[in-house]
């Protein structure tokens, strides 16, 4: 029986150091074995199941059959450790670090892929950087010179919300093969292959922060593949492999027979080869299976046979396996045997990211039988079939409608396994074609995909067979029958298509409540895919000379693919001042102070903080309901459980149950009653995180549900349910101006919610000290004074016994204050009930759940206006969903009032904001504040305008711009100078009005294609509006090396603000910057600091610092008077044996900024940062895809401190305000469920979704005497002008409409995705599906604000 339960040794290598385990468990992953096992934390969690690519590693394993070692790119978050045996792990703490870089045997390929992304300020917060380095580095392994596409390919596994994604492909763009690859467009400074400077050291294209040269490549210098694995792969006796588990066991047999043994003796237990269909139902399902076998040693699996009528591929092959052998047989094979081939190869390149389509297999994908998989309806429109293989024999089975029977489900037999796929060549006359539609262009499910095949009889264009599946609209892959019969036997022609159409119709049905939602829009697709390929088989037969004529030119546009080629960008910034010092680097481009660290996954965040003896960690259980009274909490079963130490609910709370952020309470654990999905009720501590997440899941908390829940702000409205106080605002007499315009209109917009999506999750330790009650929290949080209060309320504790520090942040946006501080008093509370350290980390999707987004806004407006476009005056209602607490919401919705005018000056209007209390997560600041949902209002408002009257929505956004010295609509005077300088710049900079009139030209040319062009202002005012937060300190300490640390109260989480503060310390000490050194923030040093939110955190803190160095240099002045021609280092020791104090707190008080609500005016702002974008997009119009072709953006951001930051900063902000407005959706299920938790559902932009050109420039001649060296905060603005995509779009879609005889102002809500896109641009298509019963049935998801 001993012998029964042991496990086999497992043997693979890390950094090229051996690994073995005896005891690998089949849940544990490589990640986690990195991060826990070895410590190796630069591999990062993001979201755990693949989407993100935070945690990519490369892989290596050698090939004895082909002397080969294959290097491929993984998702560590996916790959089971038991996987491993004979492979090598490289992660990112084994190609390079800060220590080792510059060793003579250090390979010259790790410097370059971290030196590059770090000089071209291709890392801002960093936690995504490590995974975006080892997705180069793992391609420049396999191939030294790539292409720009292959660069863009690689990268498009791999997610960042700081950085907007430009500076990392200028960054590795040097690595192109083409010479001339950076050359265009004026865009110099980029030499290929690292044989020059990438960018000038001042000013111009790509910013970076010094002037030496990049290392030459050297693809000789890397890493060695350990002689040892060759040497097991080649002599090794192979033998069967058993790891076992605490809930599972892991079998790796070597021999097809063996494989075919344990199936049938478990004919239950999945095969398992990528883990990443089978890993995923594990991790967020819950899903267990006692016994799982790997088929990975399998070699019958992956043996590839070509012959004359097809190629067949193993099973078991990985999709970049598929890739290349398809390509191959392309390339070798007649165009006319080559149709199912390439159509396979075109699903393929959009299939996941790279680090997938490494592991997934082709046989998984048919197997696991989704519903919109991309491969299976061309495999079955292909004619192609697969072997099945169990113990009683072989069978070959067509995949075609009877192979898929259900959602999930084959016509596998228990025991049977996939042995092989078999691609039959096309035959002449015959056309295959592959479609798909995501909400992303790249890396995400399909929406609904589509395989189509078309056999012709000979030389004529009547067809005589045809094939059409989709995938997308039903439980499996469906096949239109009816549609198909049709078609055959007659000529293809529009009146063939016809009558196809019509039947498609009425065979692919969706109900209201179909499962994924979107069902007009799916539908529609079904057909406009159709006739995609209807036109691609006319230009075949027109190719094949089978029929004569052509495609009308602009129904050609239906079959051109959306430009795709990624340009270099322009930048411009201030030049430094002639006179100032070289030492000096304040306005200089100067590189992220830890921009190194990240790079090498040096960079320490909360979660990478050691494990200590004894460490718990914290499991929180939440609501499963939305309104509901708690009848019992029953945790008997989670006690039990292993190593659970501890449960506790809202009883077990010393001291304050609840915190409070603007007048109301919240509270920290629920109690007797909760009032959202996704409420915190209890938390458990348990030994280790598996532990922990099972024994919450073991809680069983029992409810009675209450009536009247509220989703909606209508039914908000209608219950009257808000947060108080709701504010308005009122300018001049709004009823007369109404009367006297010559033109009134009404509309309204909805503008969805946001998720922060930071890459690090909300996480933080807690360390009881032992000794009077002290205890030390480590956070990811922007407002360390509020996590340090809260612990100390919640635990009955004075504050100076707390401490709280914070190293750097992966991210926060907004989201890591309120939450954050009521997730460190439960972790904290586990820490003082155990005595022992406990660690809270949540996983993506918890987060998601718990920690709330951007507001929903519904904007409704009514309009006056003259017939020459000045807007006499507008009466709007912003309506913010708020959730179930009141979080920030009023603060939100008073700043929604106060920038609801933007760049106009509106003398008559009026407006209300509210807050509505509903019963959905609570949501809370995200960058912007409510500002961008404001100003989408009004510059909709605008655009509407500009559409009854027929005119361009520039002409009406110049006219009704303020022009001079003016007050705002609270009676703050200000100078527009600089926003009509940006306005200005901004249309000459973009070719405004030539580009209108090309723009015209497209449109008139095309039919199904169609362009459009915008141009956005903002003015948006920096500081708090509550003065008191607007205060910072700091302290500074010179040691007697001359050296000098530096604390402040601003946390860096990715904005650069312990750079900027390290440029002021060296201007204002006058040393270099390498004697400077910021290690933390940390409420010990700095007290009572304000939160690192309203883009004041330079201005603040910056003043602070300064203040500090001020007070030390004036100290020293004696002692350089006494001594000139010293050194720092010599002053400074000279001044401690003087005894002259070389230590001096900084403090801001900040200006007094206030907002009086009852009489309606004050100075809420310091001053106001402004900013124009023009945005030009291309938009398909039978699938409402669409790709930013151009966009321009001149910022007045004062005089820079650092360039390099705050074009960072403007582009991050610009591609997390183009997710806000065209793709980001969260979906609530019709209880109040959120559906979109993870990077699997909720799509962020990714590097496919940057502009094809994205030029920057900051205006020049700017001065700011109300902030630090007279610069500007720019960390939120610009969000806003992601909007000009929108608008850009929204004109696209009013040309399409125009094809379709409809004119005048129409409904696109934000975001503008391609569902509502198409929908809006009605074509012929989307005119075809009826209208959906939606009375009688309740939809998919709910229809918020």
């Amino acid at each position: 029986m001993a012998e029964q339960q042991r496990s086999d040794v497992l043997a693979f290598y890390v950094n090229g150091k051996k690994v073995t385990v005896s005891d690998a468990d089949p849940e544990t992953t490589l990640l986690g074995f990195l991060r826990q096992s070895l410590r190796l934390t630069g591999s990062k969690y993001g979201c755990g199941g693949g989407g993100c690519g935070a945690c990519t590693v490369m892989l290596s394993r050698y090939d004895p059959q082909t002397k080969h070692i294959h290097h491929f790119s993984v998702n560590a978050c996916l790959m089971p450790v038991c996987q491993l045996h004979g492979a090598a792990v490289t992660t990112v703490e084994g190609i390079g670090s800060t220590k080792t870089r510059l060793h003579p045997v250090q390979p010259y390929l790790c410097v370059h892929v971290q030196e590059r992304i770090a000089k071209a300020h291709g890392s801002q917060c960093g936690f995504c950087t490590p995974g975006m380095v080892m997705s180069i580095y793992t391609l420049l392994r396999n191939k030294p010179q790539p292409t720009m596409e292959e660069i863009r390919e690689t990268l498009g596994g791999n997610l960042c919300r700081c950085t907007g994604y430009r500076p990392i492909i200028e960054g590795y763009r040097t690595f192109c093969e083409s010479e001339n690859c950076c050359r265009v467009n004026g865009s110099a400074g980029c030499a290929a292959n690292g044989n020059g400077p990438l960018e000038p050291a001042e000013n111009g294209q790509t910013e970076t922060s010094g002037k030496e040269k990049l290392l030459p490549l050297d693809p000789t210098q890397e890493l060695i593949f350990p002689p040892e694995l060759i040497r097991m792969a080649e002599s090794e006796e192979r033998a069967t492999q058993t790891f076992r588990g605490e809930r599972m066991t892991w079998i790796s047999p070597i021999s097809l027979d063996e494989l075919l043994q344990l199936k049938s003796q478990h004919p239950q237990a999945p095969v398992v080869m990528g883990n990443t269909n089978l890993g995923l139902d594990i991790k967020f399902k819950g899903v267990i299976h006692p016994i799982i076998i790997s088929g990975f040693r399998v070699r019958e699996l992956f043996e590839v046979t070509e012959k004359p009528e097809g190629v067949c591929i193993g099973a078991g092959s990985s999709l970049s396996t598929v890739r290349s052998v398809l390509e191959k047989c392309v390339c070798s094979l007649p165009a006319e045997h080559t149709q199912t081939l390439a159509a396979l190869l075109e699903q393929l390149s959009h299939v996941a990211g790279e680090q997938i389509r490494n592991v997934a297999t082709l046989g998984g994908n048919i197997a696991s039988a989704y519903p919109n998989s991309d491969l299976n309806p061309v495999l079955a429109a292909g004619r192609c079939s697969v072997v099945l293989q169990s113990r009683e024999g072989k069978r070959e089975v067509p995949l075609d409608k009877d192979f898929f029977v259900g959602f999930g489900k084959t016509v596998l037999k228990p025991d049977e396994i996939v042995l092989s796929v078999f691609i039959p060549v096309s035959r002449k006359g015959e056309v295959v074609r592959a479609f798909r539609h995501a909400p992303r262009k790249e890396n995400a499910l399909a929406t609904v995909n589509a395989g189509l095949r078309v056999w012709f009889e000979e030389g004529s264009n009547v067809v005589k067979e045809m094939s059409v599946y989709y995938g997308g609209v039903g439980p499996c892959t469906v096949s239109a029958e009816r549609t198909v019969q049709q078609v055959i036997g007659r000529p293809w022609n529009e009146a063939t298509l016809s009558d196809a159409y019509r039947a498609l119709v009425d065979e692919v049905t969706l109900g209201a409540s179909a499962p994924g939602g979107k069902v007009m829009f799916r539908r529609s697709l079904t057909l406009s895919l159709l006739f995609r390929f209807y036109l691609h088989v006319l230009q075949h037969l027109k190719d094949t000379n089978v029929c004569e004529g052509e495609i009308p030119s602009e129904q050609l546009s239906a079959v051109e693919r959306l430009p795709n080629i990624i340009q270099p960008s322009y930048h411009e910034f201030q030049d430094v001042p002639s006179g100032q010092s070289e030492q000096d680097p304040v306005g200089r481009a100067v590189q992220h102070q830890a921009a190194l660290s990240h790079a090498t996954g040096e960079a320490v965040y909360c979660d990478d903080f050691p494990r200590t003896q004894g460490e718990l960690f914290l499991s929180v259980v939440t609501s499963a309901r939305a309104h509901a009274r708690i009848t019992h909490i029953d945790v008997s079963r989670a006690l039990s459980m292993p190593g659970v130490v501890d449960v506790f609910t809202a009883d077990d709370i010393p001291g304050k149950k609840f915190r409070s952020f603007t007048g109301i309470d919240e509270e920290i654990l629920a109690q007797g009653e909760v009032t959202c999905v996704g409420q915190m009720v209890c938390a458990v501590v348990a030994d280790t995180k598996p532990h922990a997440k099972l024994a919450s899941a073991a809680v069983k908390v029992h409810y009675e549900d209450l009536p009247d829940r509220i989703f909606t702000v209508e039914e908000a409205v209608e219950k009257r349910s808000f947060f108080l106080p709701q504010r308005e605002i009122q300018r001049g007499d709004v009823t007369k101006a109404f009367q006297e315009a010559d033109h009134v209109y009404e509309g309204e917009i909805r503008l969805g919610g946001q998720e922060h999506f930071y890459m690090e999750t909300q996480s933080m330790l807690v360390i009881p000290l032992g000794e009077e009650k002290e205890m030390k929290v480590y956070a990811s949080t922007q407002h360390p004074t509020m996590v340090q209060e809260a612990v100390a309320e919640t635990l009955g504790i004075p504050s100076s016994r707390v401490s709280c520090h914070v190293k750097r942040i992966g991210g926060a946006f907004g989201g890591k204050v309120t939450k954050t501080s009521i997730l460190a008093s439960i972790t904290a509370l586990a820490a003082w009930r155990s005595e022992r350290p406990v660690r809270c980390v949540l996983d993506r999707g918890e987060d998601m759940l718990i920690t709330g987004a951007r507001h929903p806004v519904l904007g409704k407006y009514k309009v006056g206006f003259m017939s020459d476009g000045r807007i006499t005056a507008a009466d709007v209602r912003y309506y913010a969903n708020a959730g179930h607490t009141p979080d920030e919401s009023v603060l939100v919705i008073e700043k929604i009032l106060l920038h609801m005018d933007n760049a106009y000056n509106i003398l008559n209007l009026c407006s209300q904001s509210a807050a509505c209390k509903t019963n959905l997560p609570s949501n809370t600041a995200f960058r912007g504040f409510g500002v961008p949902q404001t100003l989408m209002v009004i510059e909709n408002m605008v655009n509407d305008v500009a559409m009854v009257l027929g005119r361009p929505a520039e002409e009406i956004r110049e006219k009704n711009m303020y022009k001079e010295t003016s007050l705002t609509h609270y009676k703050m005077e200000f100078d527009p100078e600089n926003l009509l300088r940006c306005w200005e710049e901004c249309k000459e900079r973009s070719e405004l009005d030539r580009r209108r009139l090309d723009v015209a030209r497209f449109n008139q040319q095309n039919r199904w294609k169609k362009r459009g062009i915008a141009v956005i202002p903002i003015k948006y005012g920096i500081g708090f509006a509550e003065g008191f937060l607007n205060q910072a300190a700091a302290l500074v300490h010179i040691y007697k090396d001359g050296s000098v640390l530096v604390s402040h109260g601003g946390t860096e989480m990715g904005q650069g603000i312990h750079t900027k503060v390290q440029q002021v310390a060296s201007r204002e000490l006058d040393v270099p910057l390498s004697m400077i050194h910021i290690s933390e923030t940390s409420t010990s040093s700095v007290p009572n600091t304000c939160p690192s939110a309203a883009s004041f955190g330079t201005d603040a803190n910056g003043m602070a610092v300064k203040d500090a160095c001020q007070t030390l240099y004036k100290r020293l002045e004696p002692i350089r008077k006494q001594d000139p021609n010293g050194t720092w280092q010599s002053w400074v020791a000279k001044a401690f044996l003087e005894r002259i104090s070389l230590s001096a707190t900084g403090f801001y008080r900040g200006h007094d900024l206030y907002m009086d609500w009852v009489k309606q005016e004050g100075r809420p702002y310091a001053y106001f940062t402004y900013a124009a974008c023009c945005s030009e997009v291309e938009l398909d119009c039978l699938t409402g895809e669409y790709r930013t072709v151009r966009t321009d953006l001149v910022a007045d951001i004062g005089q820079s401190i650092n360039p390099s930051i705050d074009i960072g900063q403007i582009e991050g902000a610009f591609m997390q305000g183009l997710g806000l407005y065209t793709m980001e959706e969260l979906k609530f299920s019709p209880s109040g469920v959120l559906y979109t938790r993870g990077p699997g559902q909720y799509k962020i932009p990714a590097v496919c979704d940057v502009p094809l050109q994205f030029n920057v420039y900051l205006l020049s001649g700017s001065h700011n005497p109300h902030a630090i060296y007279s610069s500007k905060g720019i960390g939120e603005p610009t969000l806003f002008l992601g909007s000009s995509v929108f608008f850009a779009l929204k004109e696209a879609v009013a040309a399409a409409r125009s094809d379709a005889g409809l004119s005048g102002p129409f409904t696109l809500h934000s975001p503008a995705t391609p569902e509502r896109a198409c929908v809006a641009c009605s074509t012929c298509f989307t005119q075809m599906i009826p209208q959906a019963e939606t009375e009688t049935t309740q939809p998919w998801a709910l229809e918020l604000p």
